[in-house]
C-alpha cells in the first residue's frame, strides 16, 4: 500500500513538471506572437528594427529550453520553421521587409547532439561588411548572406553528416534569387558551403539561381530520385542574357543527383512526381518573403515543341535514370553525340550553367 502510494505520488510530481514546463512554452507563444504581430504592423524601418529586436531576443531566450526541439510554435505563422528529416537540427527562419523593400534576414539554428546528448542554439548573423552578392567561400555563423530557408536535406560526405539547404532570397527590386548550400556542423560551429556540388568539370560549395521578380522559380527535394529537382532558367530573348532580372523558367528542368557525397548536376530531366497526382504542392515564398504553398500542374511540357510556352527552344530532355530500361524502343534510339565547349567564365559572380549554349538535338521517338 505504501509502495502504490509513493508511485502515485512520484506520478502526479512528473505530470505536474511537464504540465508546467508545457505552460512555460505556451506562455512563451503567446508572447511571441503578439510581438511578431506588432512587428508585421510596424509602419517605418525604426519602428521595424525596434520591435524586431524584442521579438528577436524573447525567441531566444525560448529556444534556450529543450523543449524548444519538439515544440511546435503553430501561432508564429511568419516565421519559417523546418526540421530535419533525422530530427537532429531545427532551424528558425524569418525577414523584415525594409522601407525600400529590400530585405533583412535572421536566424536560429538548434542542433541535437548526439554524442554529447545535449542542445546548442546558434544564431546566424549577417556580415555586414562587404560581400559578394554571391558568396562562394565556406562561412560561418558570423558571416551570412541571409535568406530564408524551406527544405533540409541530410547526406553524407564520408563520415561527415551533412545538410543540403534550399532557400529563397529576394535580391533586388527586379530579381529574386534561389540558394542551394551545404550546412555541417565542425565541433560548436556551424560550417555554411562545402565543395559538393558538381557542374560539369566545376565544383561549387553553394549554387545561386537569380531570375525574374515577375516569375516564379520551383526549387524543390524530390524524395522520390533523391534528387534536387529544378526549372531551367533561360533569358526572355537572346540578346538578355547575362541580364538575369530577365531570366525566366523555359519549362525543362534540371537536377542534382546524389552520388558519393557530391551533388551532380543533371540537365534536361523529366520531372515525374507520381502517376497518380494531377497537381502537386511546392513550397516557395510570396512577394513579401513569407512561405506558402502553390499547386501546380503535375505535368512535363515538351519545351522543344514548336507549340509549348517557348516556343521550342531546343532544350531537349532525358527520361530519369532507370526508365529507360523499361523501354525496348529507347534501346535502339541514338543520339548524335555534341561536343561541348568549357565555359571559361569566373563562377564567383556568375549563374553557373544557364548561360551555357543549348545544342539543340533530334529528339528520340519513344
Amino acid at each position: 500500500m505504501i509502495r502504490l502510494i509513493l508511485f502515485v505520488f512520484f506520478l502526479f510530481q512528473v505530470l505536474t513538471s511537464f504540465s508546467q514546463q508545457d505552460t512555460s512554452m505556451l506562455n512563451a507563444e503567446n508572447e511571441l506572437e503578439n510581438l511578431l504581430l506588432s512587428l508585421r504592423k510596424a509602419e517605418n524601418n525604426q519602428e521595424k528594427n525596434q520591435r524586431n529586436l524584442l521579438f528577436k531576443e524573447k525567441l531566444s531566450a525560448t529556444l534556450d529550453s529543450d523543449k524548444a526541439m519538439l515544440y511546435p510554435f503553430k501561432r508564429l505563422t511568419t516565421v519559417g520553421i523546418i526540421n530535419s528529416p533525422d530530427n537532429l537540427v531545427r532551424i528558425f527562419n524569418w525577414n523584415v521587409e525594409q522601407d525600400d523593400f529590400s530585405q533583412k534576414y535572421f536566424c536560429f539554428i538548434l542542433r541535437y547532439d548526439e554524442r554529447k546528448k545535449e542542445y546548442k542554439k546558434i544564431e546566424l548573423e549577417v556580415f555586414n561588411d562587404v560581400m559578394a552578392i554571391k558568396p562562394m567561400e565556406v562561412l560561418d555563423s558570423k558571416s551570412w548572406y541571409g535568406g530564408l530557408y524551406y527544405q533540409i536535406i541530410p547526406f553524407e560526405k564520408g563520415n561527415r553528416d551533412m545538410y543540403v539547404l534550399l532557400g529563397w532570397d529576394g535580391s533586388n527590386s527586379t530579381s529574386n534569387m534561389k540558394i542551394i548550400d551545404a550546412l555541417y556542423f565542425s565541433g560548436n560551429q556551424v560550417k555554411l558551403g562545402s565543395p559538393v556540388f558538381k557542374v560539369g568539370n566545376q565544383t561549387f560549395k553553394r549554387i545561386f539561381y537569380e531570375y525574374s521578380k515577375k516569375s516564379t522559380m520551383s526549387l524543390r527535394y524530390d524524395e522520390k530520385y533523391d534528387r534536387i529537382l529544378m526549372d531551367h532558367l533561360s533569358p526572355e530573348s537572346p540578346g538578355l542574357a547575362g541580364f538575369y532580372a530577365y531570366y525566366v523558367p523555359d519549362m525543362s528542368y534540371d537536377a542534382f543527383e546524389l552520388k558519393s557525397g557530391k551533388w551532380i548536376l543533371k540537365e534536361d530531366v523529366i520531372a515525374i512526381n507520381g502517376k497518380s497526382a494531377e497537381r502537386i504542392e511546392i513550397l516557395t515564398p510570396d512577394d513579401e518573403g513569407n512561405l506558402k504553398k502553390v499547386k501546380m500542374k503535375n505535368k512535363w511540357i515538351d519545351p522543344s515543341d514548336s507549340e509549348s510556352p517557348t516556343g521550342g527552344n531546343g532544350h531537349s530532355a532525358a527520361l530519369p535514370e532507370g526508365q529507360v530500361k523499361n523501354d525496348q524502343k529507347s534501346k535502339k534510339a541514338k543520339t548524335p553525340r555534341v561536343k561541348k565547349s568549357k565555359d571559361k567564365r569566373d563562377p564567383s559572380n556568375q549563374y553557373p550553367y544557364s548561360d551555357l549554349k543549348k545544342m539543340k538535338k533530334k529528339r528520340k521517338k519513344w
